[in-house]
């Protein structure tokens, strides 16, 4: 995985607060780790705050926090340069964004009808896929 440029829809921060054993939390612990870079933008840092502190998630407080200040303390933060609008969901288009200002890799998702397969350079994968292509040894057969 030499350092790979990515880009954490919500759902993947979500997935990984609520199931440790999951995929999607161990998407974001490789993501937050050397040589991998995770990029944010302030809108993206905002909808994961918004999110984790939605009372009918149920996600602790405490793991709320630690995720967001790990996000904080170990990500690579972009501005992008101007709005886009290619998503079928209007408040994706915040990730799109951030892939292009950080020239990502990989943009994560567990709801890739929500966007277009590649923007320009950027792969849109599951984090099954990205498991695939970075970690198989980590799958069960």
């Amino acid at each position: 995985m030499l350092g790979l440029r990515l880009v954490l829809d919500t759902n993947v921060v979500v997935s990984a607060a609520l199931k440790p054993e999951g995929l999607p939390r161990t998407v974001f612990l490789l993501a937050i780790t050397a040589p991998a870079r995770l990029y944010v933008s302030r809108p993206i840092l905002d909808e994961y705050a918004d999110v984790l502190a939605r009372p009918e998630l149920r996600i602790r407080k405490s793991i709320g926090r630690q995720l967001l200040d790990l996000i904080r303390n170990r990500s690579f933060p972009v501005r992008p340069r101007y709005p886009l609008r290619q998503t079928v969901d209007p408040d994706d288009n915040i990730f799109l964004e951030c892939a292009d200002a950080a020239r990502a890799d990989y943009l994560i998702t567990g709801n890739q009808r929500h966007f277009p397969r590649f923007w320009k350079a950027t792969k849109v994968i599951t984090p099954r896929e990205f498991i695939e292509v970075t970690a198989p040894h980590l799958l069960r057969r």
